[in-house]
């Protein structure tokens, strides 16, 4: 694999807690820190790169929610263009279904996010679903690049499944892992005097953080359609509830899922189990669904197969930055997803 990719795909997790992290890539690697680090910073001009950061894990601190609205075709750009000037929105989809517009709200606290999406409601006139996670399967979507679908299953969860949320007094450490490290040789002393603190306390930690489960993973973020994977299929299935955990669980550690969880049903929308898998072509995506549902026993229960069409946002989550001074605006343009032709 070139060194350049390596860079992207090797250290998604375990990304080094060190004082020379970049030091560290080089060698494993065979380029120079300065090459490493010039790397990276391509990577993140051309979108491939989301950043360094880390994911955390559901209950871990402020909120989110999955939100979908029916958004009549006319009217597409337009209120994609309204939820994508969102701050607070991270994620914003065109899906193949009625529910045609699903996107991510997040924010400091539960009343933050209901704003959030009421004031979206309000601007566009339009309803707006509200899919509370109630347990995650698996959320790091880390995976290895070089296939046409994540090629082997999730990695074992690590620590308590609903940690405590972090104590506020830490937040400021939070907000930083949550924006991405600095592109810097020695990244975490930057944060550390930013923190009035030593560098070796921030690396403890994180290192801490992923011991407990509190943090899923702490790496690379990539962008995966940048990467060739631009076929996402977010799946949905209509379990019953006391078989959902089971299900889901099993669900998670088929090869090719990147993401499981079990999320609250609807008004008119009876579905409470979700998996999402990336591809680099629909025949790719499906095949793995067909797959994996057969697997876990999820055959016999109704389903929905809802490909992503056009991606208008995606970037890092605001939990515990907040969004009330962040900038309205969509850092990325937006792009078409893998068709069917």
């Amino acid at each position: 694999m070139d060194a350049r990719l390596r860079l992207l795909n090797d250290w998604q997790h375990g990304f080094p807690l060190c004082a020379d992290p970049f030091g560290v890539l080089a060698q494993a690697t065979g380029l120079d820190r300065a090459s490493v680090i010039a790397a990276l910073r391509d990577a993140q001009d051309d979108g491939r790169l989301s950043r360094i950061g880390g994911v955390f894990a559901h209950g871990s601190g402020g909120d989110a929610v999955l939100v979908a609205m029916a958004v009549p075709t006319a009217r597409i750009e337009d209120v994609a263009a309204e939820v994508s000037a969102h701050p607070g929105v991270n994620h914003n989809y065109l899906r193949e279904h009625r529910h045609n517009l699903w996107f991510v709200m997040t924010g400091s606290d539960s009343a933050a996010v209901e704003a959030g999406v009421a004031g979206l409601e309000r601007r566009t006139g339009l309803p707006a679903m509200r899919l509370r996670m109630l347990r995650p399967y698996r959320i790091d979507l880390g995976f290895d690049l070089r296939g046409q679908t994540a090629s082997a299953p999730m990695r074992r969860p690590v620590g308590v499944s609903a940690p405590a949320p972090l104590p506020v007094a830490l937040w400021p450490l939070a907000k930083r892992v949550e924006a991405g490290l600095p592109l810097v040789e020695e990244p975490y002393a930057e944060w550390a005097q930013e923190l009035g603190c030593e560098a070796s306390w921030v690396t403890e930690r994180i290192a801490q953080w992923l011991d407990e489960g509190r943090l899923k993973r702490f790496g690379v973020v990539v962008r995966h359609h940048e990467l060739g994977f631009d076929a996402n299929a977010m799946t949905v299935f209509d379990v019953p509830n006391d078989q959902v955990d089971a299900a889901g669980q099993l669900l998670a550690e088929q090869a090719g899922v990147t993401l499981a969880y079990r999320r609250a049903r609807a008004q008119d929308w009876p579905y409470n189990l979700y998996a999402m898998v990336h591809g680099t072509s629909r025949a790719a995506a499906q095949a793995v669904i067909e797959r994996v549902t057969e697997a876990a026993g999820l055959s016999r229960y109704p389903r929905e197969v809802l490909f992503s069409s056009r991606r208008f946002k995606q970037t890092g989550a605001r939990r515990f930055r907040g969004w009330a001074s962040a900038p309205a605006v969509a850092p990325l343009p937006e792009v078409v997803h893998d068709l069917a032709r």
